[in-house]
């Protein structure tokens, strides 16, 4: 078998896996977006979220729906039945490398903060460049595309967007995390779904209970992520949503930079933050957990300045 019948039969498989992962990824979207029973999984908006044909959401769909997850209407679409419960910390034995962690990617990403990349890349370019093949490329390309770091350009070329590598743009992300992930608890019709706050908060204790210390840190600060963007997304404004997720995604590749050991003072501070402006949610004090929530971010900016 000559490589080019080698490459084509491994893009088959790796097309025939697209659906599966699919699956999973709108199940994540649907647990971090705060969707709840009865959510209406749009096709066509979920296909322009992950950046993908219309064709592999619906094969995913059809999927969670043999699985009793989602439900079908006839000349509806698909909608949300239930959301399979989530484990609180790292799978076991995550420890020793990162939580979901592609070794690819992240080769990717260095690249790219260090500038040893061009703004614009072929595929095949960087096949070359990481000796592999372009059907390996297609899952890392398509995180650092939903990230907001790459974006595709007509035929088979993609273009690196700009990421947060100055501290001066550092602190501009954290500024305007102040700006936006306060107001957005205050946006009409604000509603965090009991089992999101749920997950968040078991999230919250599994890292002060010591997942602080145990956790690989880039599970540590996923997990901080995702309770920043739970708390934005039950606001029900995507344009919110969007751009914290952005703002985080940038900020995360950033400081998977940062070597050393981990703060333990600050984790635990961090994650007591979190849980009592959950708790303010919760009591339905969306004004004073917009006022902590604020006081936080400019906290955390300035530890992060020393």
């Amino acid at each position: 078998m000559g490589p080019d019948e080698a490459r084509g039969g491994e893009e088959g498989r790796g097309r025939d896996a697209l659906p599966d992962r699919l699956a999973t990824e709108i199940l994540q979207h649907a647990r971090h977006a705060g969707l709840g029973p009865g959510a209406h999984l749009r096709e066509q908006a979920l296909a322009e979220a992950f950046r993908v044909s219309r064709t592999p959401i619906r094969q995913a769909l059809e999927m969670l729906a043999a699985q009793d997850l989602v439900e079908r209407h006839r000349h509806r679409g698909f909608f949300l039945k239930a959301l399979p419960a989530e484990p609180a910390g790292p799978a076991p034995g995550a420890a020793a490398a990162e939580v979901g962690e592609d070794p690819l990617y992240a080769r990717i990403a260095e690249d790219h903060l260090d500038e040893r990349l061009p703004a614009r890349v072929t595929e095949s370019e960087l096949a070359r460049r990481y000796g592999v093949t372009r059907s390996r490329l297609q899952r890392p390309l398509a995180r650092l595309a939903r990230e907001g770091l790459l974006e595709r350009l007509p035929g088979q070329g993609w273009e690196f967007l700009p990421v947060l590598r100055s501290p001066e743009a550092y602190e501009q992300g954290y500024r305007f995390r102040a700006l936006i992930e306060p107001a957005a608890l205050m946006e009409a019709g604000y509603a965090l779904a009991p089992e999101t706050a749920a997950h968040l908060r078991a999230r919250l204790r599994a890292v002060l209970d010591g997942g602080w210390k145990t956790w690989p840190r880039t599970e540590v600060q996923r997990a901080g992520a995702e309770f920043h963007e739970a708390i934005v997304a039950a606001s029900g404004n995507p344009f919110l949503l969007e751009s914290i997720r952005r703002v985080n995604r940038m900020r995360l590749l950033l400081e998977r930079r940062i070597s050393g050991a981990t703060d333990r003072e600050r984790l635990i501070r961090t994650n007591e933050d979190h849980l009592r402006i959950l708790d303010m949610i919760e009591a339905g004090d969306r004004e004073g957990a917009s006022h902590v929530l604020r006081a936080h971010l400019w906290q955390e900016l300035r530890v992060k300045r020393c």
